[in-house]
């Protein structure tokens, strides 16, 4: 255990009082795909022209719930344009007490419209940041708006610095590389009973100075980026201008995992060309085999 308690030391911060009872505490799983959802806008490949011809069912852009059944609270991690729909699926389990931004890419906060005057007209939800987030916010329309109107309440994060959300149930986020024009990027630990990591979004896993190995031997969990299946997915573009670690790099690199190992692995957030998202895709049956999971909305993990 020496590698997790360095990795997050931490300061305390107690946001919320739950009960001290035992508590039913999750993460559900209430979207999948990268941050222009599936099928994408515009896209006539056969990815997503089948859906949209046949009318069927997509996926919603990547975001985790943390559920406190007990207490009848959750938590949004990320803000998506699918945000209607991912509310009312965290709000079948506890009111919305707050919400975890990872960074300012278009799928994970612009979700924060639908708190405006012109949709819910909130009041006061809080909205968790780290400090370049929380300028980016405070300083550009539309969001500053938010702020002055008081649809939300931004608080301060500090990477590696732990917010206890109710008794039993805490909070930390971690800084990890990304293309970050408009703000740092996050990922988040969450503790209850069991630990989980969500990684949306980083860069290749070398460039990261923690080793992601060793993180996913030190939780339950592990929710990780699989934006892009492999190289070449894209045709036209260099796909070195957004270096998400491919599916393929991350199956070569958790290989020597053991089996129980494997198993804590929970690919998320995939690209609309990404295979993963299809149904009996053989990539799909891959990842299985070699004993991953493929994250799926609906999914609910006990932590």
């Amino acid at each position: 255990m020496y590698y997790f308690r360095l990795f997050f030391a931490s300061i305390f911060i107690t946001l919320g009082v739950g009960s001290l009872d035992s508590q039913n505490l999750y993460i559900d799983i209430l979207g999948v795909a990268q941050d222009a959802g599936y099928p994408q806008a515009n896209c006539a490949r056969e990815c997503c022209r089948t859906l949209q011809e046949k009318g069927q069912k997509g996926a919603k852009v990547s975001c985790i719930g943390i559920v406190d059944e007990t207490n009848q609270q959750s938590w949004m991690l990320d803000a998506t344009p699918d945000f209607p729909q991912q509310l009312e699926l965290l709000k079948k389990h506890g009111e919305l007490s707050g919400i975890f931004l990872t960074h300012a890419h278009i799928g994970h906060y612009t979700g924060l419209m639908y708190l405006g005057r012109e949709a819910m007209g909130a009041n006061e939800v809080p909205v968790y940041v780290m400090p370049q987030m929380k300028q980016f916010i405070s300083k550009n329309g539309p969001w500053s708006q938010l702020v002055q109107l008081n649809n939300i309440t931004l608080y301060s994060l500090r990477a590696d610095s732990t917010i206890r959300l109710a008794s039993g149930l805490q909070i930390t986020p971690f800084l990890v590389p990304h293309r970050d024009e408009f703000s740092e990027t996050v990922g988040y630990l969450i503790e209850g009973e069991k630990k989980a990591v969500y990684i949306p979004d980083i860069d290749k896993w070398h460039l990261w100075e923690r080793d992601i190995v060793a993180l996913i031997k030190e939780v339950d969990y592990a929710l990780l980026d699989a934006t892009f299946y492999a190289n070449g997915e894209i045709p036209n573009r260099d796909m070195s201008e957004i270096p998400h670690p491919f599916v393929e790099e991350s199956l070569q690199l958790f290989q020597s995992l053991s089996t129980a190992e494997k198993e804590k692995i929970y690919f998320i957030h995939f690209n609309h060309t990404n295979p993963l998202l299809r149904k009996n895709s053989l990539a799909k049956q891959k990842v299985k085999s070699l004993g991953f999971h493929v994250a799926e909305e609906g999914l609910r993990l006990k932590i």
